[in-house]
């Protein structure tokens, strides 16, 4: 009897039941029939669950084990039940004990609806079915799991076969004909205990799909505002659009990450992802849908913002304003969040450049893009910084961006005013070198000026700006018709004019504090080609004030007799240099101040400034302008024996002299140079050593710190000029050779040693120490026996290498030096004032007295 009821109800569940139900049904059946040994024999040879291959899903599943293998394990358990019914005639039945495993979930799933599972458990298998109503429909599914370990499903049709595999995240599957499906959750391993959530969602046919209208698609729209449910698939929205309309998406996103993709009316991906603050174009026909979802299944609140830029509608008018203070003509807004846009409408009735105006102080953060009737941006302040170019007549959107990282509420104010338009600028001003600068004055943070001037057809013409308080001035050329001119970047300064009329200097300060009411600040506008106004400089001598002395106007005219090289230095009143650029008559560039190598006699013009372009100089500060030949010539002539003979003794009577000193040193040999130790760096003329040729041998740092070597072309000398901050300066100085044998008195080895003498005239002292009257190390010590100051030590081998020191100045002061082999020169340099000093040395390794 038993034996026929298992075959009658495998009979029945075959012509009646999928291969998954057929497979529960024999295993049911089988925990009926089997008992005892039998049931242990049964299930000791039951296979454990393998795993299947990957279906067709657009996200991974955890593989579970396929029909195939469960069907294959089911006909191993039949086969094996048949031989434990030979063996076991006569069992004795043991009670039954009910199960501990909790009930499995399943049932009907509904499209839109959050089932929750308290528990799956090992091996079960829970089964859910939903049913869809149109062929090659995409299931939205999510599987969440909530604790415990962790779970994965398959989507199998009315036949068994797997459509898809279902994992984490937001899964999409493609499914075939219309009708039944079932979704089977199952413990990804096989093994412990888990909790999920599971939705799903159709495409075509979703549960239900939000219309957005018309309005939404403004500017003024505040959006739609909502939260997706935990474990919610996702949210639908649908809405008809233009074929091509351009949109602003605005991130969804509040805490969570709220994010999807519309769709064409074929169900197709219409170019737009939903995610982050961006903007796209919407291909392929309507209507469209939006499936938002949050991408972890986490409940999240959501505002969907999507204005659309082509045709905007909902954008506050600005009108376009003049030059000067724009008064009324002046839009607001206000941004609250990051990345949060609004909008402007502007018009213009003729093509041609505009200048948008924000006020740029370090409290606001905006960027802005100008957008043509298609929605395409045409400028952004990254392009188009000081303006922006509207290729055709008619109406653009103006859109302005919140880039605070802190989400700061930002109200601004905005303006523009069309390059093409002069209503609002100044009177007209020359290009003359000697006019005073212009004022101009900005009443209103957003404000944009104007300033006409005359000029011909290739004149090269620069701008300066310089405000009267720290600011950033913007300045450019425009014609009469509001073209902006010279562009590109050119490695000459100034815009050549292409034609002869007016020009105008467009120009705004770029920062406006919230508490300013009138900002003023200076201009230039200047001809370089031809350049008039500027006084004349001839060449000057070394030792001798710059011509001209003391004068305002930045620019100088340097009349040049022949070509070549030519040292020119300028400084202000206050003898600090300050460095310019040289032009020819047609305004190019030929070089900066310092040395300068004219290409041909005649008239070039000298403008002072750090960078030749930029700052405003006015006339009333005053400047000096040597132009010397490069090579010094007719220097007054000193010693190299200067800790023997008198020092060279000179000053500077004026700003900008320079004067030079002839040196006897022959070529190969090498020189120090030595000043009075009280003398401050900042009190010390500069000096650089330079051949017969003007060639550059070495300055300050070498002669005071190392040694300088002489070569190249004999005789050589000494260029100085008088430091920075002292237009009227004195200075003594000495040189002294120090390569080859020593012509300075043999310093004794004993505890005598020498004494030197110094004083106003006299502020080195030399000895010598020969090579058998020094060891490999040697403790040189001084120490001051009478008057004041302090001194300092050298010691320098015949080939003019510095072995030790300079040393720091000291009354007294004991040093360890590492010397070569060969005799030596040691220098002892001091304070010109009147003082004794005694000397010693000795072996560093002999023991001390």
């Amino acid at each position: 009897m038993k034996t026929t009821l298992s075959a009658h109800l495998r009979n029945r569940f075959r012509n009646s039941l999928s291969p998954l139900a057929l497979v529960a049904a024999t295993t049911m059946t089988l925990s009926i029939v089997l008992i005892g040994p039998a049931a242990a024999g049964a299930a000791a040879s039951r296979p454990a669950p393998a795993a299947s291959s990957s279906a067709t899903a657009t996200s991974s599943a955890t593989p579970t084990s396929s029909p195939t293998d469960r069907a294959t394990a089911g006909a191993t358990t039949r086969a094996t039940t048949e031989r434990s019914r030979t063996r076991s005639a006569a069992v004795t039945p043991r009670p039954r004990t009910r199960s501990t495993k909790p009930p499995a979930c399943g049932g009907k799933l509904t499209y839109g609806k959050v089932e929750t599972c308290a528990s799956i458990a090992d091996a079960q298998e829970n089964a859910w079915t939903f049913t869809t109503t149109v062929d090659s429909d995409t299931l939205y599914a999510r599987l969440n799991g909530v604790s415990g370990t962790g779970v994965g499903a398959r989507v199998t049709d009315r036949n068994g076969q797997v459509s898809c595999y279902v994992g984490p995240y937001l899964n999409e599957c493609r499914l075939g004909p219309a009708g039944p499906y079932t979704l089977t959750v199952t413990t990804t391993y096989g093994t412990g205990e888990g909790a999920y959530t599971l939705s799903v969602e159709s495409m075509r046919t979703p549960s239900e799909c939000d219309t957005l209208p018309e309005p939404f698609f403004s500017f003024a729209s505040a959006g739609v505002r909502g939260t997706l449910p935990a474990g919610l698939a996702a949210r639908c929205f649908k809405f008809d659009q233009p074929t091509g309309s351009r949109l602003h998406l605005a991130d969804p996103s509040g805490a969570g990450d709220v994010q999807g993709s519309i769709l064409d009316g074929g169900y197709e991906p219409a170019g737009c992802m939903v995610r982050y603050t961006t903007e796209c174009t919407l291909t392929g026909p309507g209507p469209y849908r939006l499936f938002l979802h949050e991408l972890y299944g986490n409940e999240a609140a959501y505002a969907l913002r999507m204005p659309r830029l082509s045709q905007a509608v909902g954008c506050p008018a600005v009108p376009l304003a003049p030059f000067g203070d724009p008064g009324a003509a002046v839009g607001r807004g206000s941004v609250a969040e990051r990345e949060e846009v609004a909008c402007h409408s502007l018009t213009s009735s003729t093509p041609g450049s505009v200048v948008v105006r924000f006020n740029r102080n370090q409290d606001q953060h905006l960027s802005w893009g100008v957008y043509d009737a298609a929605g395409l941006r045409i400028c952004d302040e990254y392009e188009s910084a000081r303006h922006c170019a509207l290729p055709a007549a008619g109406t653009y959107t103006l859109l302005v961006q919140n880039q605070n990282d802190f989400g700061t509420v930002v109200d601004y104010p905005v303006a523009v005013t069309a390059l093409h338009r002069t209503d609002g600028c100044a009177a007209a001003t020359g290009t003359s070198w000697e006019a005073p600068a212009l004022v101009l004055h900005q009443t209103s943070p957003v404000q944009t000026n104007c300033q006409p001037f005359h000029a011909e057809a290739g004149d090269r013409i620069v701008t300066y700006t310089a405000p009267d308080r720290y600011n950033d001035a913007a300045a450019w050329l425009v014609d009469a018709d509001g073209k902006v001119l010279c562009t590109e970047w050119s490695e000459q300064d100034g815009c050549v004019l292409p034609a002869t009329g007016t020009y105008r200097v467009v120009s705004y300060l770029a920062s406006w504090a919230d508490d300013s009411t009138d900002l003023t600040y200076r201009m230039q506008v200047r001809r370089l080609s031809d350049a008039v106004g500027c006084p004349t400089v001839t060449l000057g001598t070394y030792g001798s004030a710059p011509a001209g002395g003391l004068g305002g106007i930045r620019c100088r005219t340097l009349d040049v007799a022949a070509a070549g090289p030519y040292r020119l230095r300028a400084v202000g009143d206050d003898n600090y240099e300050r460095y310019g650029r040289v032009y020819d008559q047609a305004g190019l560039r030929v070089c900066g101040t310092g040395r300068c190598e004219f290409p041909a006699a005649g008239r070039y013009t000298l403008v002072l400034g750090d960078r030749g372009t930029g700052q405003v100089i006015d006339n009333d500060v005053r400047h000096a302008v040597a132009l010397l030949p490069w090579a010094p010539s007719d220097c007054a002539p000193v010693s190299d024996a200067g800790w023997r003979d008198t020092p060279h003794r000179g000053t500077f009577p004026a700003a900008g002299q320079v004067n030079c000193l002839q040196l006897p040193s022959p070529a190969g040999s090498r020189i120090v140079q030595s000043q009075p130790g009280e003398t401050s760096f900042d009190a010390s003329p500069e000096i650089t050593v330079v051949d017969a040729t003007g060639a550059y041998l070495c300055d300050y740092s070498s002669l005071r710190q190392y040694t300088c070597e002489l070569t190249g072309e004999a005789p050589f000398h000494a260029v100085l000029t008088g430091p920075g901050g002292s237009p009227v300066s004195a200075y003594a100085m000495a040189f002294s050779r120090v390569d080859g044998p020593p012509a300075c008195p043999v310093l004794p080895r004993d505890a005598a040693g020498a004494t030197a003498t110094t004083g106003a005239d006299r502020f080195v002292a030399c000895w010598s120490v020969p090579a058998d009257q020094h060891a490999a190390r040697e403790t040189f010590t001084w120490t001051r026996t009478s008057g004041t100051g302090d001194a300092r030590l050298s010691v320098i081998d015949s080939r003019g290498i510095r072995y030790c020191g300079p040393t720091g100045y000291a009354v007294e002061r004991t040093i360890t030096c590492t010397l070569p082999a060969g005799p030596v020169t040691v220098l002892l340099e001091s304070d010109a004032v009147d003082a004794a000093y005694r000397l010693t040395h000795r072996d560093a390794a002999a023991p001390t007295g």
